[in-house]
């Protein structure tokens, strides 16, 4: 019978240096773990703060964005532009529409389609044209702290012209990527 080296005995030297190893094996795990676990929840309040990551609600939008397209919106922004796409709640749902107004804009729409926002005819790429809804009363005034969004499919959406204009608060995020559900 021969001997190996796993027969023999250990010293104490080698012994401590065994499980010296255990335990910065043990340590480096614990720390990994820790690690991953901040990372996580930085990545998580970065993405639940700061971005918002949704699927469009409906065709309101139509023809720039297309129900179920994915929405990539920036939560941090309160200072929304004309023709700004924006994510907002209305009525308890989630929706997408285009600032037309900010506030003490005055909003005008005719029973002929004509939009005119502080008396300048809105023009570009709508094709749909714009009727009033029952309810408001034009020329309508912005009141401070909100903005008045239409949808772009105007025939179609419910937007400003239904709820009137929507509270800063209520705007999630300002869109700044769509990515096609057809092309995932």
């Amino acid at each position: 019978m021969t001997a190996t080296a796993n027969d023999k005995p250990q010293t104490c030297a080698q012994i401590i240096r065994a499980r010296r190893a255990n335990a910065e094996t043990v340590a480096d795990a614990v720390s990994l773990a820790a690690r991953t676990a901040v990372l996580l929840l930085f990545a998580y309040l970065f993405f639940s703060r700061a971005f918002l990551l949704a699927q469009a609600p409906g065709n309101d939008m139509f023809p720039a964005v297309k129900d179920g397209d994915l929405l990539i919106g920036y939560r941090l922004q309160r200072d929304f532009s004309k023709n700004d796409v924006v994510v907002y709640t209305a009525e308890g749902e989630r929706r997408t529409g285009r600032v037309l107004g900010r506030a003490s804009d005055v909003i005008t729409i005719d029973g002929s389609g004509t939009l005119l926002v502080n008396g300048t005819a809105q023009a570009g790429e709508i094709m749909y044209p714009t009727y009033p809804e029952e309810g408001l009363g034009y020329p309508y005034t912005v009141p401070d702290g909100c903005v008045f969004i239409l949808g772009d499919y105007r025939t179609q959406s419910q937007d400003s012209r239904d709820f009137g204009a929507i509270a800063l608060d209520d705007v999630e995020a300002k869109v700044i990527t769509v990515i096609r559900r057809r092309s995932l």
